[in-house]
């Protein structure tokens, strides 16, 4: 039996992180990671790039990369973000859906930017373009070149002005029904897990329903173990997982260095008697460790 420490719930500069594809790599080896999923918001880009070096024999550490992404998408209007584990980043349906996504996310930043505009600040879009790359555009891009250009004292500052929900740049977006989501997991061969579910800043009464729908519309699993979530709300997460018999899983949701407060494979220790997505990712039997 193999114990491999891991981390299923990763971000590079393909979206929202800091670190590049190949620098999350190079830390996920520092930290001893031995599997690791590469998760970035509405893309493959970095988690593909990896997988060519690896296949290329570029990348030295032994580590086994999981395909996946985070999804965006709506439950009743809710905002949700569903991680695809194990997905095959070459399927067209999950290719379609992504350059989708990539739309609805350039049409929003250029709304986001006239907005700000209209606060009487510059077009930040070619600021935020050039801060993107290749990534897939979102607020906490804004967020950075507010602060980097001195119009805020932090990026929290930025949503608390200008980005957060109710202020005056925060735009809406019509995200996919998570049915559909579901449906382009399913199609690219992916487990569906949903991500973070105490973040979304539901009561737990309305979690609870979100929870029941998820598992009933066909997802996978659900994380119980990432950073912020309490004792007491992992074991009413273990409680529903059991209930709806959706597999558990565990990540740090990592974006930078730079939050010290969240490190890669870093998470609360995860109850070992349930049922792992890892166990399906896997074809050889595996022991797994937190």
């Amino acid at each position: 039996m193999t114990f491999l420490k891991y981390d299923l719930h990763t971000h590079t500069t393909a979206s929202d992180g800091s670190l590049s594809p190949v620098e999350l790599f190079e830390l996920a080896d520092e930290h001893d990671i031995k599997i690791l999923a590469i998760t970035d918001h509405d893309s493959v880009t970095g988690v593909k790039q990896v997988i060519e070096l690896q296949q290329q024999k570029k990348l030295k550490a032994d580590i086994k990369i999981i395909p996946g992404a985070e999804l965006t998408c709506l439950l009743n209007n809710q905002i949700l973000h569903v991680v695809a584990l194990n997905v095959d980043i070459d399927n067209p349906l999950l290719t379609k859906h992504l350059l989708e996504l990539h739309a609805l996310r350039i049409e929003r930043a250029e709304k986001i930017s006239l907005k700000l505009q209209k606060c009487k600040l510059p077009d930040l879009m070619p600021y935020v373009l050039d801060k993107v790359k290749d990534g897939q555009i979102g607020r906490p891009h804004f967020a950075k070149v507010l602060c980097d250009l001195g119009f805020v004292a932090n990026e929290a500052a930025a949503f608390k002005k200008y980005l957060g929900a109710g202020k005056s740049a925060n735009v809406k977006v019509q995200w996919p029904e998570l049915e559909e989501v579901l449906a382009v997991i399913k199609n690219a061969g992916g487990i569906a897990v949903l991500a973070h579910p105490t973040k979304y800043k539901l009561t737990m009464s309305k979690l609870r329903k979100v929870i029941a729908a998820f598992a009933e519309l066909g997802g996978n699993g659900i994380e119980i173990s990432y950073p912020g979530v309490t004792r007491e709300q992992q074991k009413i997460l273990k409680y529903e997982a059991d209930r709806h018999q959706l597999l558990v899983s565990a990540g740090s949701d990592f974006h930078t260095p730079a939050n010290t407060w969240i490190e890669l494979g870093r998470y609360p220790e995860l109850p070992c008697e349930m049922p792992h997505v890892l166990k399906q990712c896997f074809d050889r039997k595996v022991e797994i460790t937190a």
